[in-house]
């Protein structure tokens, strides 16, 4: 391989920091490893340096991994809360990257964006990220379409901690003997948590009370065949998500009669057929111009993609100030 024959994938979420190095030109298997911590959020939003002191030693160790004559000829970072919180790593990180690998064709995008991405390539299309949180995102390669990932106090409607919070209102309902409880729910609940009057004590000064709300989500999957208000509480939630696809999907064009796909991603959707029945229906009803598909691949993929596009024929993802920032382009 000649240098200058790689591009850098940097997947950057929550949970953890992934990074990858792949072949420009062509779809092989990338080397890959997992970073020891998330990235830093603090005041000034994402902690570039923090990312930095991650990414450059991984990098390193991928690029020997490579071999001899080995060098990154363009890279994308992905990172959640990029399109809010992302202004230190805007101005920190194309610069840093060029110094220390010699990088100068750069994306920084939304974890959203990556999902696309990875979900999508470059067709023109609507993806929607359930996991915790829900985002939908589509585009015509023209311009980008948003619709919630507001954060589960202002939306994420559909999403992990929006089904657990209904499931565990629904218990408590039960507990009190209110309408509209479950009692099969309230018997997940003593099971996973321990007593009903115990709930608030646990939930309410925790830090990440979303996904503390979202681990109760698969309760509510596991219960829906055999209790109704379950059952209810998943079509709700489909309704919200093939609502928010319906918001991003581009309209049907001339060139395109029979519509755009729509991909499904993140562990939301692991949940199988008691969530993902009702949302097909929901789609159809919705969003009936446009066809459901597999994504091909994940975020850390798509920021792949993004990196090749750059490194290659070129960018068909629409570039934009905050979702897919492209120093000199953006």
């Amino acid at each position: 391989m000649s240098a200058g024959g790689f591009v850098l994938g940097v997947d950057s979420g929550g949970s953890g920091l992934r990074v990858a190095l792949a072949p420009a030109d062509t779809g092989r298997a990338a080397f890959t490893t997992v970073c020891a911590e998330p990235v830093r959020t603090g005041a000034d939003g994402i902690d570039a340096g923090h990312l930095l002191e991650q990414v450059l030693p991984a990098v390193g160790r991928l690029l020997e991994q490579a071999g001899p004559g080995a060098a990154v000829a363009a890279a994308a970072v992905g990172a959640a809360g990029m399109a809010t919180l992302g202004d230190q790593l805007r101005s920190t990180l194309p610069q840093a990257l060029a110094g220390s690998l010699g990088v100068r064709r750069i994306a920084l995008a939304a974890d959203a964006v990556t999902a696309y991405a990875g979900a999508l390539g470059g067709r023109p299309g609507a993806v929607v990220a359930g996991g915790t949180g829900m985002i939908a995102l589509g585009t015509d390669l023209t311009s980008w379409r948003r619709a919630d990932g507001w954060g589960h106090l202002l939306g994420d409607s559909g999403g992990g901690a929006w089904i657990g919070r209904a499931g565990l209102d629904a218990a408590m309902r039960a507990h009190d003997g209110r309408r509209g409880g479950s009692p099969a729910l309230l018997a997940r609940l003593e099971a996973v948590h321990g007593p009903a009057t115990g709930l608030p004590g646990l939930l309410y000064p925790r830090t990440d009370r979303p996904a503390l709300l979202a681990s109760f989500a698969p309760e509510v999957g596991a219960c829906a065949a055999e209790d109704e208000v379950a059952a209810r509480i998943l079509r709700e939630a489909a309704a919200h998500v093939a609502e928010a696809a319906a918001a991003v999907c581009p309209r049907p064009a001339g060139s395109r009669p029979g519509g755009y796909e729509i991909a499904l991603t993140g562990g939301l959707f692991r949940m199988g057929e008691p969530l993902l029945g009702p949302l097909h229906r929901e789609l159809a009803r919705q969003v009936p111009q446009a066809r459901v598909v597999p994504a091909e691949g994940d975020p850390l993929h798509g920021a792949l993609e993004i990196a090749r596009s750059l490194a290659g024929p070129g960018l068909r993802l629409p570039p934009h100030p905050s979702l897919l920032f492209v120093p000199g382009v953006t």
